[in-house]
């Protein structure tokens, strides 16, 4: 299978940023080094409501579901759950914008 573009929302708890932040950090790096994920780099956004927005490809439809699999993404997903919500794009403001902006955040 082709590589496929995913994006994936996080809205922090109260207060819980900082934390969902760290995962983030590992969320990524861990994904690429058990290739799952291409080499191509993500990106990172912020929306207005403070929901972050990762951009990654994963490498193919299957590294999807090995990843639903494996222990080490598990933990960090888990991890996650406790910190944050899963959302939907529609649930951003900018998603009924035609040109909608978000802040890129550096971890």
């Amino acid at each position: 299978m082709k590589p496929a573009v995913v994006f994936a929302m996080y809205r922090p708890h109260a207060g819980k940023s900082g934390a969902l932040e760290k995962l983030i950090a590992r969320h990524g790096p861990t994904l690429r080094r058990l290739e799952l994920v291409t080499e191509r780099p993500s990106l990172l956004l912020r929306s207005r409501n403070g929901t972050y927005v990762e951009i990654f490809e994963w490498r193919s439809h299957q590294a999807t579901g090995r990843a639903h699999e494996h222990p080490q993404v598990a933990q960090i997903w888990e991890a996650m759950a406790k910190v944050c919500d899963f959302v939907g794009l529609g649930t951003l403001a900018e998603a009924g914008q035609s040109f909608p902006h978000f802040k890129p955040v550096s971890l």
